[in-house]
């Protein structure tokens, strides 16, 4: 069973590639077809696959089969579980547990 940290690290590697990153602001123009992907990145059938892989276990990516083509658009329940992971471990102060100080 995956723990939590290894749900979000998914998550944030979907971001750390330059190529999925640009991904992303593909589909933000709405839902694209492999094929339409593939013509506008610098990338093979198994690159894009190894990327589109990535982004869709991340959950800020959904796909759907469509005849021998795969469409993908961003998940709007992956993109605000996303910004709410964001703000959760980037807010300052926030730390829940009693934080004890060793003062010796």
């Amino acid at each position: 069973m995956a723990t939590i940290y290894e749900e979000h690290a998914k998550v944030f590697k979907a971001f750390c590639d330059e190529k999925r990153l640009r991904i992303l602001e593909l589909l933000r123009g709405g839902e694209k077809c492999a094929c339409v992907l593939l013509e506008q990145l610098d990338l093979g059938q198994s690159g894009l696959s190894y990327h589109m892989k990535i982004l869709v276990e991340s959950g800020v990516v959904e796909s759907r089969q469509e005849g021998k083509w795969t469409h993908y658009k961003i998940s709007e329940k992956g993109s605000a579980y996303t910004g709410d992971l964001l703000e959760e471990l980037t807010t300052p102060n926030a730390v829940t547990e009693e934080e004890t100080c060793c003062k010796a």
